[in-house]
């Protein structure tokens, strides 16, 4: 008998333990690759140095832990985290291609739910009187900021044009992308034509400010809540810059683009139609307190170049600061003023419904008879940041093996930069400022 006990192999303690026959007071135990678990983690507070660890409550009850030292929790402990509102290092924006429709800021689906919330809470309750813009009527908070939105873009424009006479800016002949610096980027990114005659490489040379501020247009509307633009009158209605016609609408008066200003709310007879209320008991109109007085844009042989450094660099931080005041008080409009914008082309409408005019040259436009597929708006759509390569702050030019290391920024930003003005914080995410470049191609291709 103490020969078989001899022969027989050694058992550990914890092989001999039975099985748990109690779960009440353990959480199932998951394991998940490259998700985030919300569950709370598994606390053990004996023997919280060991490998293996055996958890034992009530008799009967018995669990064996393989869970390694590193990881084991301790509730009464708690990790500092530190959070930022800027990511550290962020991708590039996405480029669309002219084959897709872009995404809805708001997915149909949750439109539809909100849709039925509203409907759902209005059962049995008395109409409510439609709030301004929707009567007709303006935002008079808003009144202000059209006009700080109309004097920015003035201010921005005219900056620009003087800031370009010192920042060397270069723009391909065949494509649109544009590049700040003294010599165009190497990269072969080319689509215009004969580019595979070129294998893709740029031909640099001139541009103007409406490369770097792109001027989006849409059409005057002399009532916004008058009847949709038809197709035949596309060419009867003038097209101005839409951040001009959104200030027009939001109160901002233009001699040259007269529009229609109600002093009473309209008349609902329908769920489309409407009458405008009688104001002929009205007092004449008062003076308006909210006018400002408005800028004008600069002439050619009027824009005159900054003559020394510091006046180069308080020039760009003027028009950094015209840059975010044009985008805060287009997004403050944008909120209270609808826009459209079409998901095919970059058309834009302001006004509550697009318009009928059936000018889309999109992908596949032949199959919705050229007609526009209106949503809801964007800011970038209505003011297009337009990324451009970020040159580093050794002055050295950009090498074609090392793209993958250099970042990006907006057009008048990265000109403002280089201009002089300090780098804001919410951009430094793309610009990938915190990267180290490698020293060579041999270096570069080293890094994982």
């Amino acid at each position: 008998m103490r020969e078989a006990l001899a022969m027989r192999p050694s058992t550990s303690a914890s092989a001999l333990l039975p099985p748990p026959t109690c779960f009440s007071r353990l959480p199932t135990l998951r394991s998940f690759v490259g998700l985030r678990w919300s569950a709370p983690p598994l606390p053990v507070r004996e023997r919280a140095a060991a490998v293996v660890g055996i958890s034992s409550g009530t008799p009967g009850c018995s669990l064996r832990l393989g869970v390694p030292a590193l990881t084991v929790f301790r509730p009464h402990q708690r990790a500092a985290v530190v959070r930022n509102e800027h990511a550290q290092n962020a991708d590039f924006p996405r480029n669309y291609s002219k084959r897709e429709k872009k995404p809805f800021p708001i997915p149909v689906l949750e439109l539809r739910r909100r849709a039925k919330e509203r409907m759902k809470a209005a059962q049995g309750k008395p109409k409510r009187p439609l709030p301004p813009p929707k009567n007709g009527m303006l935002v008079r908070r808003l009144i202000p900021v059209a006009y700080k939105l109309y004097n920015a873009r003035i201010l921005l424009i005219n900056n620009l044009r003087k800031l370009m006479k010192v920042v060397p800016i270069k723009g391909c002949k065949y494509c649109s992308e544009i590049h700040v610096g003294s010599v165009g980027h190497p990269f072969r990114t080319c689509r215009g034509m004969m580019s595979d005659q070129r294998r893709g490489e740029h031909d640099w040379g001139s541009t103007l400010a409406e490369a770097v501020f792109l001027p989006v247009e849409a059409y005057h509307l002399e009532d916004r809540l008058g009847k949709r633009i038809p197709h035949d009158q596309r060419f009867a209605v003038p097209r101005i810059p839409a951040l001009v016609e959104l200030c027009i609408q939001a109160g901002v008066d233009l001699p040259e683009y007269p529009t229609k200003r109600r002093r009473k709310p309209i008349i609902k007879i329908g769920k489309t139609e409407f009458v405008d209320a009688d104001e002929d008991d009205l007092p004449e109109p008062e003076p308006d307190r909210f006018k400002q007085a408005l800028l004008e844009e600069l002439r050619f042989d009027e824009i005159i170049a900054p003559s020394s450094p510091e006046e180069t660099a308080a020039l760009a931080e003027e028009t950094l600061k015209a840059w975010e005041t044009v985008r805060d008080g287009a997004l403050k409009l944008m909120k209270g003023y609808a826009v459209r914008f079409c998901g095919y082309c970059p058309e834009a409408h302001v006004g509550p419904t697009g318009h009928k005019a059936r000018n889309c040259g999109a992908f596949k436009h032949q199959q919705r008879n050229g007609q526009h597929g209106w949503q809801a708006e964007v800011l970038d759509d209505l003011i297009p940041p337009r990324y451009v390569w970020h040159m580093p702050e050794s002055g050295e030019e950009l090498q074609r093996e090392l793209k993958t290391f250099y970042g990006q920024a907006p057009a008048v930003v990265e000109l403002c930069i280089q201009g002089g003005a300090e780098v804001p914080e919410k951009y430094k995410a793309t610009m990938r400022l915190d990267i180290g470049m490698p020293s060579s191609l041999k270096e570069a291709e080293m890094v994982i």
